[in-house]
């Protein structure tokens, strides 16, 4: 049990601190990736749909346009690893 007049270190506030500022970091970059895959992923489903109701060739350009968007997807997130 600490005594009523403890008081933290500093260095344990800027370890903490720094923790906090990890986490949220890792957090943030976490939530990023997922909705950066579900963006490319939806625009070219979206996309494709489109050119396929204009153009009337159901079903191939949704197809091709939703996996361009996943390669979009793969490619963001290699890029993303390899900054770190």
């Amino acid at each position: 049990m600490l005594p009523k007049n403890y008081k933290p270190h500093e260095k344990d506030k800027q370890d903490r601190k720094k923790h906090t500022s990890d986490l949220v970091k890792g957090m943030s970059m976490i939530s990023q990736i997922g909705v950066m895959i579900l963006a490319c992923v939806v625009i070219g489903l979206f996309a494709g749909r489109f050119l396929d109701n204009w153009l009337g060739t159901s079903p191939w350009l949704t197809l091709l346009f939703t996996f361009l968007g996943a390669g979009a997807a793969f490619k963001y997130m290699y890029e993303l690893a390899k900054k770190g």
